[in-house]
């Protein structure tokens, strides 16, 4: 049986290296792209689209995903490919779904009630075993996979903040060199999170350099966004030039109004460590508002030993008193950063299991309601949901963001999960990027706003990534390229989820091919399971 054929005609092509788009036709066989045309095509195929007026490119690369969990909760990844994603970057900030130990498995079931909702079991250890299970069950979309930092330190130090000695550092080496073997692309830091902001400079770097041995990259959600920025940034390119690693500086942005402005000293910063031979560039998404755990606004130490540690510790009135006086404290260049000053007006409720009926509102107005003090409150509600309770937070500027997203270093990163706005998935109100940061950029920021071109806001998305990741046969429309494929409406694509409403796909994605196979035809999702969890090269 041959293989199925795709022509997709009367296109606009932009095929991600950045040249001007042009008009033409797509020749898909089975999958990869056959050939490319600059003119009208009546190549016969099983398939004809006729994509007058529409924009065709490679299939858009999310250079950094949460999707570890989600991809085997849900494998339609609906709210990615609805944007155009066709690869995604998961493990990142330091966490992964793999390797695990009891002490990992058991962390995260305690901190992902999700997990258990979905009746979904921790039956893997290895990352080989959890990549042949996401294999096995199917996926819409294509996987690279990053290994944890914080799950490397596990295995030997568990949630223990102190330097390892010579023996755990070589078991965290070994177990980071199988990670590798086993294909994933680099290692990912999240160093405000512990375990992995227990880790000093000089242990990354030796644990960067056997990621240097297998060609791959070292992603960091770097030591601080506030005030440490431009110490965090510079530890992270001292870590790619001592190792000899190509360095991505995750979700790169200043928060905290103090600090806006300072990622034009930072940017300026990887361009001279470029010229040095460090190969840095950083990841953004379109949005002035971040994500993440309420329990990432206490200080690193509370968190010592793990979930039921820190339970423990708010209990205590003694170390909670001293867990408050941290956060209070005013904090100076070259201190450990916290993910945000106590502004609690600032800070709102995305996902409580307990308590839906708080997702949408502010620390502020909550502790307003119950005329209580907010960081009283915020104990309380850590202690009664396991750590287990998300935010949004509102600490960027617009002016920062557009200027990283323009720069000619930064690449695409939603920083995100695949989620649905049904079943297990489509609870509580997560960050609006989880469905609108693709369509965002291509309708917000080149059709309405032109900060950036097409061809460049899809270079972006595409090719830039791809190269990163040492993908050499996606991020292009290019003839024998595997047929990761967008075709979308220029003047339509926007996206329409919102902070109170962040359960709605985007516009204007019309078709996405992943490896050959339709994945979305008119804008709906034909259930198809064509992705692949990718291996580095070695």
């Amino acid at each position: 049986m041959s293989d199925f054929t795709f022509l997709i005609k009367e296109a606009m092509i932009v095929d991600g290296t950045g040249r001007k788009a042009f008009y033409g036709s797509i020749r898909v066989e089975g999958e990869r792209i056959v050939d490319v045309v600059e003119r009208t095509s009546n190549a016969r195929a099983d398939m004809v689209i006729d994509a007058t007026g529409l924009v065709a490119s490679s299939g858009f690369i999310d250079m950094h995903s949460h999707s570890d969990f989600e991809l085997l909760v849900n494998p339609l990844a609906e709210s990615k490919v609805r944007q155009g994603v066709t690869t995604e970057v998961i493990g990142n900030c330091g966490s992964s779904a793999a390797p695990l130990n009891d002490l990992l498995k058991e962390d995260i079931l305690k901190t992902m009630p999700m997990l258990e909702e979905a009746e979904l079991e921790l039956t893997w250890s290895t990352m080989s075993e959890y990549v042949n299970l996401l294999q096995g069950k199917g996926v819409a979309l294509n996987v690279a996979p990053l290994v944890g930092n914080s799950n490397i330190r596990v295995f030997p130090l568990g949630f223990e903040n102190r330097s390892p000695t010579q023996y755990e550092l070589e078991e965290m080496k070994n177990i980071l060199a199988q990670a590798m073997e086993d294909g994933v692309f680099g290692m990912s830091t999240g160093l405000i999170y512990p375990p992995s902001c227990y880790a000093n400079t000089d242990e990354l770097v030796e644990l960067a350099k056997v990621v240097t041995q297998f060609g791959g990259i070292y992603t960091s959600h770097i030591r601080g966004e506030e005030i440490t920025l431009i110490n965090a940034v510079k530890e992270a390119i001292e870590i790619g030039e001592r190792a000899g690693v190509p360095v991505e500086i995750s979700h790169h942005k200043a928060s905290g109004k103090a600090n806006w402005g300072k990622v034009r000293h930072t940017l300026l910063m990887m361009e001279e460590a470029r010229k040095r031979g460090v190969d840095v560039t950083c990841d953004v998404y379109p949005y002035t508002a971040g994500w993440t755990g309420l329990d990432a606004l206490l200080p690193p130490t509370a968190y010592e030993g793990g979930v039921e540690k820190l339970i423990k510790r708010l209990r205590n009135p003694e170390t909670r008193g001293k867990i408050k006086e941290e956060m209070m404290r005013t904090r100076e260049e070259g201190e450990l950063d916290l993910l945000g000053a106590p502004d609690w007006g600032i800070v709102m409720i995305s996902y409580c299991k307990g308590h839906p009926d708080l997702e949408g509102k502010t620390i502020e107005d909550v502790a307003k309601e119950k005329d209580v003090d907010p960081f009283e409150f915020v104990f309380d509600l850590l202690i009664e949901e396991k750590a287990s309770v998300s935010i949004v937070e509102f600490t960027m500027c617009e002016e920062d963001m557009r200027h990283v997203l323009s720069h000619r270093l930064s690449m695409v990163g939603s920083d995100s999960s695949a989620l649905a706005p049904y079943g297990v998935l489509g609870k509580g109100k997560p960050h609006p990027r989880t469905y609108g940061t693709f369509p965002r950029i291509l309708g917000r920021y080149v059709r309405k706003e032109r900060i950036l071109t097409l061809e460049n806001a899809i270079r972006k998305m595409t090719s830039l990534p791809a190269q990163k990741l040492k993908l050499k046969d996606r991020g292009l429309v290019r003839e024998g390229m595997w047929a990761d494929l967008v075709i979308m409406d220029p003047k339509r694509v926007i996206d329409q989820a919102t902070y109170q409403k962040p359960h709605q796909y985007p516009k204007g994605i019309e078709y996405v091919l992943v490896n050959g196979k339709l994945v979305i035809e008119h804008g709906e999702h034909t259930k198809a399971l064509p992705g692949r969890v990718l291996h580095l090269s070695h």
